[in-house]
């Protein structure tokens, strides 16, 4: 005879229970679930409009839109979880685990909390020429654990975070102008005056050439047969780099001091 599957009151028979609570907690768990990630998504969308309303740079939106989004979506998976099984008991025992895994992986979480803070205080950007830990280049790319940059003279230099956190930064890009030094030598007859204007007028003619902060020409050492003078200019770092104004300059101060007769040393 088959056995049915309620009492003659029409009450559930016992054996359905367990059943009946296992479909409860999956149907439960499964809604959790769905909510968390349509949560997740719309919560990260509300952060990402926000952001871009300020400005934010693309690393700080995508770095705090993931945060958000999987936030959520772990909070919810725990909570699902739970209708199973006692999750605070296995999260404690992971617990455990998770501090010897943090101590063995301890410098990288160093360098993605730093990754972190130089994302969300921007002392410089991609495209930025910087110098820090005696590299100077352009900035190619941030990422959580590293940036990459382009040195002057081509070389690829990949830095952990934590080390340029810890260290001073220069932003060349950021201050849209920089000084440039150059050094010359001239033959001990030659008349100051006429050099240092003749110095002037060739650095004047540099592109991006800037007049404040007004150039300077010492002469800082005189030798047995030469005297020997720097000059200081400033330069718009939107148009030109120090490297390419320099050059600029020495190849007009030769010229004038050729027409000039005068003899460089």
């Amino acid at each position: 005879m088959p056995m049915k599957d309620t009492r003659q009151d029409g009450t559930p028979m016992p054996y359905l229970d367990p059943i009946l609570a296992s479909a409860s907690n999956f149907l439960t768990a499964l809604f959790i679930l769905i909510l968390s990630i349509y949560l997740a998504k719309w919560v990260s969308s509300l952060l990402e409009k926000g952001l871009r309303r300020k400005r934010a740079s693309l690393g700080v939106i995508n770095l705090l839109s993931q945060m958000v989004r999987w936030s959520i979506i772990t909070f919810g998976v725990i909570s699902a979880l739970q209708r199973f099984f006692n999750v605070t008991s296995f999260l404690a025992g992971l617990g455990i685990i998770g501090f010897t895994v943090g101590f063995a992986l301890q410098n990288i979480m160093q360098n993605f909390a730093a990754g972190v803070i130089l994302l969300i205080q921007r002392p410089f950007n991609v495209g930025d020429t910087i110098t820090t830990t005696n590299y100077t280049g352009t900035i190619q790319a941030i990422d959580l654990r590293t940036t990459e940059r382009k040195t002057l003279d081509g070389r690829i230099v990949i830095l952990p975070n934590a080390t340029i956190l810890a260290n001073p930064i220069e932003n060349f890009t950021r201050a849209n102008r920089r000084r440039v030094e150059l050094t010359v030598s001239v033959v001990y007859k030659s008349t100051p005056d006429q050099v240092r204007e003749l110095v002037l007028e060739a650095i004047r003619s540099v592109e991006g050439f800037i007049d404040e902060p007004r150039p300077m020409v010492v002469f800082n050492t005189i030798k047995a047969s030469s005297i020997e003078l720097t000059a200081y200019f400033w330069i718009d770092t939107k148009v030109t780099d120090p490297y390419t104004a320099k050059d600029s300059a020495l190849t007009e101060i030769k010229a004038m001091f050729e027409e000039a007769r005068v003899e460089i040393f």
